[in-house]
């Protein structure tokens, strides 16, 4: 290696290293951040479960519910932290040019929402596939997107399709198809109580859409253990 080339190699490595500090120091900046505004939210969060807990005719000065408004304000904040992430925080440098041009597929993605109209859980199975065009993600990080969208009051079908859009805005593949396989406390715990209810949803984008074919391989692909 050349005197010039060595130079190259050394000044790109710096510009790299600078720009992965920058990244690191952003990520540290938002945590913090999201970190203050949720302490600050906190004394309203605990005040509101005291109030419920009360007016359910409990008495909030028992020993087993002393720090329950707390911990119930500390479990929503966790429970709803989605709507302080997006995408682009955990894609950030995940994301290579690679001329791969056949299906990926990450299944059985562990999944916990809360639904928007009862507040009460619902959690099964996400099973995601794209066929990239000329790019490509870390597979970690399509768990990492499950959990940004899962982690907000939650349809199961406005999470699908959502999970579905962020993979296609973020990497431009020729198709990403989604499907989610979930059970919902409130057709277990209340309502018709049904047990072994399990609801599907799917959202296909682009050749998964249109080519059939396509469609049918994900999802034998999908099923199969």
């Amino acid at each position: 290696m050349n005197g010039h080339s060595e130079f190259r190699c050394n000044n790109d490595f710096s510009e790299l290293a600078i720009e992965t500090k920058k990244s690191a120091v952003h990520r540290q900046h938002e945590t913090s951040r999201k970190e203050a505004e949720d302490e600050f939210r906190l004394p309203a969060l605990e005040a509101a479960y005291t109030s419920i807990l009360r007016e359910l005719g409990e008495d909030t000065d028992r020993q087993g519910l002393l720090r329950t408004p707390l911990r119930a304000a500390k479990a929503m904040q966790f429970l709803t932290k989605g709507y302080h992430e997006t995408v682009y925080d955990i894609l950030n440098d995940a994301i290579f040019d690679e001329d791969h041009d056949e299906m990926v597929i990450v299944k059985d993605i562990d999944m916990f929402s809360l639904c928007e109209h009862h507040l009460v859980p619902f959690f099964g199975k996400v099973h995601i596939g794209y066929l990239p065009n000329k790019k490509v993600v870390g597979l970690s990080k399509l768990a990492r997107i499950v959990e940004i969208y899962s982690r907000r009051l939650q349809v199961q079908e406005r999470l699908t399709k959502q999970i579905a859009m962020a993979i296609s805005e973020a990497l431009q593949p020729k198709g990403v198809a989604v499907v989610i396989e979930a059970a919902h406390m409130c057709m277990v715990m209340r309502g018709v109580q049904k047990m072994n209810s399990r609801t599907v949803t799917s959202t296909m984008l682009g050749v998964f859409r249109e080519d059939p074919k396509t469609r049918d391989e994900f999802l034998m692909l999908s099923k199969h253990t």
